[in-house]
């Protein structure tokens, strides 16, 4: 049980950091590069991932956590892709993609170890 509330702990900050990365990323790509369509969609999912993650801190069951938790994680397979596509579409180069990559992957596999532990 401890080391369950260690992994929320951990994924409620790094979700937190990656959403303040998002948020200057989008002023970034919007002042820097007038990208206004995809860089707003990876807004909005890169942000809803902690909200979620946050929401499941006071979730009211079981079920409710692990909801919250997988919706946390569509989110961040989502941002993955806009991320993916700002790079293919050379809006992000291989050193901004490399490191905000490598962070929403690390979301990813921390919330879906979540999912998997809370599912059984």
């Amino acid at each position: 049980m401890l080391e369950r509330k260690e992994s929320e702990n951990n994924v409620y900050e790094i979700s937190k950091s990656f959403a303040i990365r998002i948020v200057n990323l989008y002023k970034y790509l919007k002042e820097e590069k007038s990208e206004f369509i995809m860089s707003k969609q990876l807004f909005r999912s890169g942000t809803s991932i902690g909200a979620n993650v946050f929401e499941g801190k006071n979730a009211q069951s079981r079920a409710d956590f692990t909801n919250k938790m997988n919706v946390a994680l569509k989110e961040a397979t989502e941002s993955a892709y806009w991320i993916d596509l700002l790079h293919e579409t050379h809006f992000l180069n291989d050193k901004e993609f490399d490191s905000i990559y490598d962070e929403c992957s690390k979301i990813i596999g921390v919330l879906t170890k979540i999912v998997k532990a809370t599912k059984q």
